[in-house]
C-alpha cells in the first residue's frame, strides 16, 4: 500500500522501464479482475497523429456547457502529472492519485505472476482512468485518447458510442509503420463493429485504408470534406472564424481560441460527432452550448499564447505533420514578421523533412537540447539542421533567458518541438516572462552561436 502522493507516482512511474508493449491482454486481464468498469461508460474514442488533445478538448467544452459531467484521458501532460485523468477539464486530485493506485497496484503485481508479464506505465494509467470514471465519479460521458497507434493501444478495449480518427502522418515508424497505409492500418484498429467513425483524414491512402476497416466492421464512416464541411474560415486576431455544415446540423460564424487552421478541422471532428450523437436521440444540445464551448476550448501547448508585447507562445510541434500545422498557422496570423524559433525534438523524430520545414519558414532559428531519454543533442539538431546560422546552446535555461529578457516588444518568439521539452519548459518560461515585466524593459543581451 502506498501512502503519499510521491510514492503513488514513483510506483506509476517505475514501469516506464516495462517500455511500450502493444497488445491488450494484460489490459483486459486487468480490467476483468475489476470487474469490467469500461463497460459501464459512454466514451468517445480518439485517434489519429496529430490534433487528438485539442479535439477532446473540444468535445469535453462542448459537452461541459450543456450541463454534463465529463471525464477525459490523455497523455502526455503539460504541467501536472495528474491531467491525464481530469473530469471537466480538471485534474484529479492528488489524493485520488493514492487511492487509484492501491486499487490497481495488487492487481498489477498481481498480473505480473502470470504468463502475461507485467503491466506498463501506461497500461496501469489507462486501467486507472477506466475504474475513475465508472465507479469513483460516475461521468457522463467519458473521453480517452489512443497513446499510440489503436489497434493494439491500451485504451482499445472499450466499446464506444463513436470513434475519431483526426488524421494519418508519419511518426512513431518504429513502431506504428514506414508507410502512411501502414501507420493507417493501425489508426484504423479503433473502429469497432458498427459504431460510427468520423474523420479528418485527408491522404487517399490513408483514407482507403480507414474506409476498407469500416466497411469490415459495417462501422458508418463520416469524412470531413464529404458528410461534415468547413466553410468561410477567416483567421482572427486571436483565433479562428469557420462555419460549420452537415446533414445533422449546421452553424454559421463559429468561433475558436485555438490558433491554427488545422483547429477548425479538430473542432469540426468533434461537432460532427456531437451533433450526430444529438440527430440519432443520445443527447440534447443547444446552439448556446456549441458556440460558447468551442470559443473556451484551450488545451496547453498548442500554439498557447503566454505573452503579447512580446509575443511568446509555445507549441509541441513533435512532428513533420505537426510543424506543417504550426508553419500555416504563424503564416497566417504573423504574414510578414520573423520569428524567433527555438527548436528541439526526440532522436527518433525525422528530423531531416522536420528541418526542411522549418527552412522554408521566415525564422530565425535557435538549437537547443533537454533531458529526457530520447533527446536529441544539439549537435545532431545542427547537422541535420542543415542552417549554418542557427544559434546553438546545450543550456535551454539559458538560451530561453536571454531570449525573452532581451526581446523587443514587437518581437516574436516561439518555443516549439517535443511535447516533453514545452512540458519541462513551460513554468521556467513563465518566470522568465514575470521577471521581465517587473524589470520593465528589455535587457540588451548578445546572442552566442
Amino acid at each position: 500500500m502506498v501512502h503519499t502522493y510521491k510514492e503513488a507516482l514513483s510506483w506509476i512511474h517505475s514501469r516506464l522501464r516495462l517500455g511500450i508493449k502493444p497488445g491488450l491482454k494484460r489490459m483486459e486481464w486487468m480490467l476483468a479482475r475489476l470487474e469490467n468498469p469500461e463497460r459501464n461508460l459512454r466514451v468517445i474514442h480518439v485517434g489519429g497523429t496529430n490534433g487528438k488533445g485539442s479535439t477532446v478538448t473540444y468535445l469535453r467544452s462542448i459537452l461541459n456547457e450543456a450541463g454534463f459531467q465529463v471525464g477525459t484521458f490523455t497523455s502526455p501532460y503539460i504541467e501536472q502529472f495528474n491531467e491525464r485523468i481530469s473530469i471537466n477539464g480538471k485534474p484529479i486530485h492528488d489524493e485520488e492519485i493514492i487511492a487509484l493506485v492501491n486499487i490497481v497496484k495488487p492487481i498489477a503485481e498481481e498480473l505480473e505472476q502470470t504468463e502475461l508479464g507485467p503491466a506498463t506505465e501506461f497500461e496501469v494509467i489507462t486501467t486507472m482512468a477506466f475504474y475513475y470514471f465508472s465507479e469513483i465519479r460516475n461521468v457522463d460521458f467519458a473521453l480517452f485518447e489512443v497513446g499510440l497507434g489503436g489497434r493494439y493501444d491500451s485504451t482499445n478495449v472499450i466499446r464506444p458510442i463513436a470513434s475519431i480518427i483526426t488524421n494519418v502522418g508519419m511518426d512513431h515508424m518504429q513502431i506504428l509503420g514506414n508507410t502512411i497505409e501502414e501507420i493507417a492500418y493501425q489508426k484504423a484498429g479503433i473502429i469497432k463493429q458498427g459504431i460510427p467513425i468520423f474523420t479528418t483524414a485527408q491522404h487517399e491512402g490513408a483514407l482507403s485504408v480507414l474506409k476498407k476497416e469500416a466497411i469490415q466492421q459495417k462501422a458508418p464512416f463520416y469524412q470531413l470534406g464529404k458528410e461534415f464541411l468547413i466553410k468561410e474560415y477567416h483567421p482572427l486576431e486571436k483565433g479562428e472564424q469557420f462555419s460549420y455544415q452537415s446533414k445533422w446540423a449546421s452553424y454559421d460564424h463559429l468561433h475558436i481560441s485555438l490558433l491554427g487552421r488545422h483547429q477548425t478541422e479538430n473542432a469540426a471532428a468533434a461537432l460532427a460527432v456531437l451533433t450526430y450523437l444529438q440527430f440519432i436521440g443520445h443527447l440534447a444540445l443547444q446552439g448556446e452550448a456549441i458556440r460558447n464551448g468551442l470559443l473556451q476550448a484551450f488545451w496547453p501547448g498548442r500554439l498557447e499564447r503566454l505573452n503579447d508585447r512580446p509575443v511568446i507562445f509555445i507549441d509541441g510541434a513533435h512532428n513533420v505533420q505537426g510543424l506543417q500545422a504550426f508553419k500555416s498557422a504563424v503564416e497566417t496570423h504573423f504574414p510578414r514578421e520573423k520569428i524567433k524559433m527555438v527548436f528541439t525534438a526526440l532522436i527518433d523524430k525525422d528530423l531531416t523533412d522536420m528541418f526542411t520545414v522549418m527552412n522554408s519558414m521566415n525564422v530565425e532559428l535557435y538549437l537547443t537540447e533537454f533531458d529526457f531519454p530520447r533527446a536529441a543533442p544539439v549537435e545532431e539538431l545542427q547537422a541535420k539542421s542543415g542552417n549554418t546560422d542557427a544559434y546553438c546552446d546545450k543550456d535551454w535555461k539559458n538560451m530561453i533567458r536571454k531570449l525573452v529578457l532581451s526581446a523587443k516588444e514587437t518581437d516574436i518568439l516561439a518555443i516549439t518541438g517535443s511535447l516533453y521539452f514545452i512540458s519541462e519548459i513551460k513554468p521556467f518560461l513563465k518566470e522568465m516572462i514575470q521577471l521581465r515585466k517587473q524589470t520593465g524593459s528589455f535587457i540588451n543581451l548578445p546572442k552566442e552561436k
